[in-house]
């Protein structure tokens, strides 16, 4: 754990460089957040491209790694240094001399600490029956992040193939499973590198909303409720929940404790809460969240802010060039990274461009230069992914209205799956336009010592623009009205890719409601309170049942463990397996490659795979045509375990198969060498 956390650290300190290529005036915490985000992105984009020219070693892995930490150099530059020298004593004073409120501000970043350390641990667990899951979606997505890890560790999988669908380029978002297997080539453990990158990330991504909620709305509080909404959101499924502890007989201590079932996903609940639905199986997208969040942070500022800060006027940093914006060109080089990170959000940036451009076009120089910047990445990134790929790009977009709701009503759908959500959002609209015919801020406070003790020390409230905010918040309305008329994946639940966009964008402005409501006197407070309460309880639940260590899911057996560390010993690493297609196959440990695993995740990755599981079903059923279909696709090794035996749409000839030697062996797994 050690080796991951210094990792973590060294990553975190290059990323810290590049935060003062760009204006902002944020405590040093928001800047290691977002050094932390923009390091790893680095980190794994230049670890591909030298494992890509020379495979993944522990020097091309440490050589990434040096390249993370370049931008260290750029403290050479006397005002930057000046700048960190701020931040530090800004940070060192916030620290001096406990207090209340330094205590609460304290606790608060260590509870939510605490709360990813104690729910990531529980996306992988290793004990003596074999790997398992502590978290109920996380089933079919661990073998997947595995299979792409070991891939990358132990297939030398570069450049990347579908491990899931050998021969066609590996099309999804890989680069937070790469970073977890640049980790293990520095010597970290793979279940602990996974734990300790998640927490961070996730952390990163706390302190990375709160600013960007607390600039957006001008509120601080605001900024601190964010989190709490987008951690615990969920809808009223709390209701559910106490008909469950109505309909038992044990205290609610004991039921707490041994909860029957998820509150924000099932049959009638298809949001989620994001913790529990996309934060632990969908990796790429915590990392790339945070990304997404620290540019439209940038792009909130070229929209609202003065025109001479960030246009071509020359800053304390020297960021300009003879009047380009080079500000905005290296947020559009961070932005371009996207692809392979997660390539939803960079769909929802360029939405996001696009509106702004029409709200703002005088401001073109600047979305000029992030244009460039973005497409100086993204677009080869883009064309290599396009090549080789076995995607159908026409299985993205059909017309489909309703999201998930299946046959539920639509309006009953969304407020059962959002609680109050829509009444809180559309009450702070009616703030953010009211506070700004006011002229102040929802935290504005009388006395102008205080307010010149904060402006000394750089944390006055900043006044927003009410009406920027919600023309700001319109690209992201689209989002949601998008992914309601049509499906943008070819499972239409995958929608939540980009609505989860609609909520991000929609959150500062509930916060705010909430925020307003507090400063108001008793009443307002309960009834903020009582809000809060509705709209996270549901989703604290899930959260809950995930970190106290509830659920218990087997992945992977004993057997198919050791078979696999066979597997790697006695096989080359480019070695192709025939395997029933099933999510927790024994080779996605190996880092072999697969004719093909999973057919959800096939279908949902838009590949067509019913030529290649016709074939795989004749393999295994033998007879004269299955020394053909070995030959054909070059196929070395078959495997025979249990879930090939209990294949429904075959049935496995093994007398066929004992003429070849069996190259590896556990209980009922066996490995047959066909080459």
């Amino acid at each position: 754990m050690a080796i991951s956390i210094i990792i973590i650290f060294l990553i975190a300190l290059g990323g810290l460089g590049i935060t003062y290529l760009f204006p902002g005036d944020g405590p040093l915490l928001n800047r290691l957040a977002a050094g932390n985000i923009i390091g790893a992105a680095v980190f794994g984009l230049a670890g591909f491209i030298l494992a890509s020219f020379f495979g993944l070693s522990a020097m091309t892995a440490s050589a990434a790694l040096l390249i993370t930490l370049i931008p260290l150099a750029l403290f050479t530059n006397k005002e930057r240094r000046a700048l960190l020298r701020r931040d530090w004593q800004r940070a060192r004073g916030k620290m001096d001399g406990a207090n209340f409120q330094k205590t609460l501000r304290f606790a608060y970043y260590v509870f939510f600490l605490l709360l990813f350390w104690f729910f990531f641990e529980r996306a992988m667990i290793e004990t003596g029956r074999g790997i398992l899951t502590g978290a109920s979606q996380n089933l079919g997505d661990l073998p997947y992040h595995l299979g792409a890890i070991f891939g990358f560790t132990d297939g030398q999988n570069f450049p990347p193939q579908n491990p899931s669908f050998s021969g066609a380029r590996f099309t999804y978002p890989f680069i937070a499973d790469l970073l977890t297997a640049c980790f293990a080539k520095l010597g970290a453990d793979v279940r602990t590198a996974i734990m300790v990158q998640d927490v961070a990330w996730a952390f990163s991504l706390l302190v990375i909303l709160e600013g960007f909620t607390a600039k957006l709305t001008g509120s601080k509080l605001a900024g601190k409720i964010a989190p709490f909404l987008l951690f615990f959101s969920g809808g009223l499924g709390f209701l559910w929940f106490f008909k469950d502890y109505w309909g038992q007989a044990q205290g609610i201590w004991d039921f707490l404790w041994h909860l029957p079932r998820d509150y924000t996903i099932s049959d009638q609940f298809r949001w989620g809460n994001s913790m529990v639905t996309l934060f632990m199986t969908q990796r790429s997208l915590l990392l790339g969240m945070p990304l997404t969040l620290i540019v439209l942070g940038y792009l909130w500022g070229i929209f609202t802010a003065e025109k001479e800060f960030y246009s071509g006027g020359q800053d304390k940093a020297g960021l300009s060039i003879k009047g380009f914006p080079m500000a905005a060109l290296v947020v559009g080089l961070l932005a371009g990274m996207l692809p392979l990170i997660h390539l939803h959000s960079l769909a929802v940036l360029f939405i996001t461009g696009v509106f702004l451009f029409i709200f703002k076009p005088e401001r073109w120089r600047e979305w000029t230069a992030f244009a460039v910047g973005v497409g100086i990445i993204a677009v080869p990134e883009l064309l290599w992914t396009m090549s080789g790929s076995a995607t159908r790009t026409s299985e993205f977009f059909g017309w489909h209205f309703g999201w998930d709701s299946r046959d539920a009503n639509f309006f009953m759908f969304w407020i059962k799956n959002t609680g109050i959500l829509f009444p809180v959002l559309i009450a702070g609209m009616v703030v953010a336009y009211y506070s700004l015919k006011k002229g102040h801020v929802v935290e504005e406070e009388k006395g102008k010592k205080v307010e010149g003790e904060k402006r000394r020390k750089g944390e006055e409230e900043k006044p927003f623009d009410g009406v920027a905010l919600l023309l700001f918040y319109i690209p992201f309305a689209f989002c949601f009205f998008v992914s309601n008329v049509a499906k943008l994946a070819p499972w239409e639940w995958d929608n939540i890719k980009v609505l989860v966009y609609w909520f991000i964008g929609s959150i500062p402005f509930i916060a705010l409601a909430l925020a307003w409501g507090w400063k108001k006197g008793p009443i307002w407070k309960t009834a903020s309170i009582a809000c809060l309460i509705v709209l996270t309880l549901a989703g604290a639940l899930d959260v809950w049942r995930t970190a106290s260590a509830q659920i218990n899911i087997d992945v992977f057996d004993n057997d198919a463990v050791k078979v696999a560390e066979q597997i790697r010993q006695k096989t080359a690493p480019n070695a192709l397996f025939l395997n029933a297609p099933t999510y927790n196959t024994a080779i996605a440990l190996t880092g072999r490659r697969s004719l093909m695993r999973y057919i959800g995740h096939l279908m949902s990755h838009g590949i067509d795979y019913r030529e290649r599981e016709a074939d795989l079903n004749r393999i295994y059923e033998g007879g004269g045509t299955a020394d053909l279909f070995l030959r054909k696709y070059g196929i070395d090794y078959v495997l025979i375990s249990p879930a090939e035996r209990e294949a429904t749409s075959f049935k496995v000839n093994e007398d066929y198969f004992r003429k070849y030697p069996v190259a590896a062996e556990s209980g009922q797994y066996k490995v047959y060498k066909v080459r």
